[in-house]
């Protein structure tokens, strides 16, 4: 698995024109699954008059949590399209809503297709996008006499303190990146065990 994954920085949007109808497409970052109906019902409210809210979404680090909706549009001539457009731009914790308004001359099912996809790739290009490093919680302790090499160590690879404990010893917990964490493992004295 990467040690990384890229989401947006920013909301965006982007626009797709064929034969009258008009695809307005929004992206939002999302941090979970019930965030999704609050963004599809914002854009309803804003676009009250429009045929169709397509969307699609993509949520976790491992990007195994997605969705495609075709609102009413034939079956797989919206959201699969969307999808791939997230999938392309190698995006994760994230929804793109396209909203459709009909022209009046029917796209067909190729017509469809190109033109959700058009309009996502569209707001996509649009985003500022951020790579976010995976960081994992690990718990560290050691004796006493550990504990000034261990805490030079914290201080130097940039690691974050997230909560000590010295009752019993020296217990540290730390929020560390992979390479951080093979390093920390590296270390003399020092037990080191991975938070769930």
């Amino acid at each position: 698995m990467s040690e990384t994954y890229k989401t947006l920085e920013n909301n965006c949007t982007g626009e797709f024109k064929d034969k009258g109808s008009k695809f307005i497409a929004y992206c939002f970052p999302l941090k979970d699954a019930e965030d999704v109906a609050n963004k599809i019902s914002q854009i309803r409210k804003e676009h009250s008059k429009a045929r169709h809210f397509c969307y699609a979404y993509r949520l976790g680090i491992s990007k195994n949590v997605f969705r495609t909706n075709d609102d009413g549009e034939p079956s797989g001539t919206a959201g699969k399209p969307i999808l791939g457009q997230i999938d392309s731009f190698e995006l994760t914790n994230i929804i793109v809503i396209v909203v459709r308004y009909f022209g009046g001359i029917l796209l067909g099912t190729g017509g469809l297709i190109n033109a959700y996809r058009e309009a996502a790739k569209n707001s996509l290009s649009n985003a500022i996008i951020k790579e976010i490093v995976i960081l994992y919680q690990v718990t560290v302790s050691c004796e006493y006499s550990f504990l000034p090499d261990l805490m030079n160590f914290i201080k130097r690879n940039k690691i974050k303190l997230v909560e000590s404990d010295f009752t019993e010893g020296c217990t540290l917990k730390v929020s560390v990146n992979k390479d951080q964490q093979e390093k920390l493992t590296n270390l003399y004295g020092i037990n080191i065990a991975q938070e769930n």
